[in-house]
């Protein structure tokens, strides 16, 4: 009560509601250290914006250096300039015959069928040679060394191992292909071209060592020369030695229909070493590469830069080489230079940044080729030396003989090829 008497009424009390706060859920918290991990990568590589991004997908015909294009960290430098290569397979050789529609750009592997590429067309193209790379057999130690007690090649010098590389006389070794004196004598061989004396594995000694058999013929498996840069060089590699290291095509240019009966005379004699071992469609590099590669051919026709990519990569995996492979060096030699044809302005593009990009370059050299460039100081072979000593890999050396088989003028080195392969004719481009 008051001092009034009245009675004392409390003033009202407001009462606050408690609100409960929403916790974030557990697995959002969990996810956010990854995405903050992931938007600090994305900061750091420049990809921020990426998602936004338009690619451009161009479409290309390529053959045995579409290993380049298919390689990830390769795809991962184009997609940084917003392009995407969609690849179709196929043999130089097809290529530079075959319909180009619908097509952005063609990487033959060598200039011939570049040639038959840029004389197709009626626009003004862009092209690169980013790289070469010799022309090689991929063969097995056991028969390196039964081909050196045969007098046919010779082990380079390797430091603290095995070698894994040998020179190969060509010429003595067209002579245990076509059976003349078994390669052994070679001061009037000319290569014959027959086959009925052919030497065999163990006719050349190589049942001699290891206690192991095989009593096939020493043949080279190839893929077509119909579709095939690898067989088409391959070929005029034999045309050259063949012809007494000379190129096929260039004796009585003034008398045309003897030029002509020359050329189909030689074909005539090396066809039968090519085509006993039937001339597969594939690149053979797969198939020598591969577990059975042993089982599949004794010696296969390859580059030297997909041999040096597996060295790489099997050194990465294991820790060592691979010292049962090895690779054999012809002599005469012969390089690929493989060219990348831009036929659109979008192809355009992708040629323009394979010339640019350094990274790209640099990509190349780590899986085994040997890129050109003109900007650089330094020798593009002392380049791929300097990586692969780097990397625990021994170092080719180059014969002391230098003589190089050139490839003969295209029209007759068509000629040579369509005789051996017995070729479809070429495709036309529907309008």
């Amino acid at each position: 009560m008051s001092v009034t008497g009245r009675p004392t009424i409390d003033e009202p009390r407001l009462t606050t509601r408690r609100v409960r706060r929403r916790r974030v859920p557990r697995h959002v918290v969990a996810a956010l250290p990854l995405a903050l991990a992931g938007l600090i990568s994305l900061l750091v590589s420049g990809n921020t914006l990426r998602p936004f991004e338009q690619i451009t997908t161009l479409e290309a015909k390529m053959a045995s250096k579409s290993d380049f294009f298919k390689d990830p960290e390769v795809q991962r430098l184009l997609l940084r300039h917003g392009i995407r290569v969609d690849i179709h397979r196929l043999g130089s050789r097809g290529i530079a015959t075959q319909s180009l529609k619908d097509m952005d750009v063609v990487f033959p592997s060598g200039q011939p069928a570049a040639k038959l590429v840029l004389d197709r067309q009626d626009r003004s193209v862009r092209s690169a040679r980013p790289f070469v790379t010799p022309l090689v057999l991929g063969t097995f130690r056991s028969y390196a060394e039964t081909l050196v007690r045969a007098g046919v090649a010779t082990p380079q010098g390797a430091a603290g191992g095995d070698t894994l590389y040998y020179d190969l006389d060509m010429r003595r070794f067209m002579g245990l292909l076509d059976g003349r004196d078994g390669g052994r004598s070679t001061a009037d061989q000319d290569g014959d071209g027959k086959t009925e004396g052919a030497d065999t594995w163990n006719g050349i000694g190589f049942d001699t060592a290891g206690g192991r058999s095989n009593s096939g013929r020493v043949l080279v498996r190839t893929s077509s020369v119909c579709e095939s840069n690898s067989a088409g060089t391959y070929l005029s590699l034999l045309a050259f030695v063949a012809n007494r290291n000379s190129t096929p095509g260039t004796q009585n240019v003034n008398d045309a229909r003897l030029a002509q009966d020359a050329v189909t005379d030689l074909a005539a004699r090396i066809k039968p070493l090519i085509s006993l071992q039937g001339m597969w469609a594939d690149e053979q590099a797969d198939s020598y590469l591969s577990d059975l590669g042993e089982s599949i051919a004794p010696l296969s026709v390859i580059y030297e830069h997909q041999y040096l990519a597996h060295q790489i990569a099997h050194h990465d995996r294991h820790g060592r080489q691979d010292t049962d492979r090895v690779l054999l060096y012809p002599t005469p030699y012969t390089l690929t230079e493989p060219q990348l044809i831009s036929l659109t302005d979008r192809g355009d593009r992708l040629v323009r940044i394979l010339e640019e990009d350094d990274a790209l370059r640099e990509r190349a050299l780590e899986l085994g080729f040997r890129v050109r460039d003109s900007d650089a100081e330094e020798d593009t072979g002392e380049r791929l030396d300097a990586y692969l000593r780097d990397h625990g890999i021994q170092v080719p050396v180059p014969n002391t003989d230098r003589t190089k088989a050139y490839e003969p003028d295209l029209d007759v080195l068509e000629r040579i090829i369509d005789y051996v392969g017995s070729c479809p004719p070429p495709a036309k481009d529907t309008p």
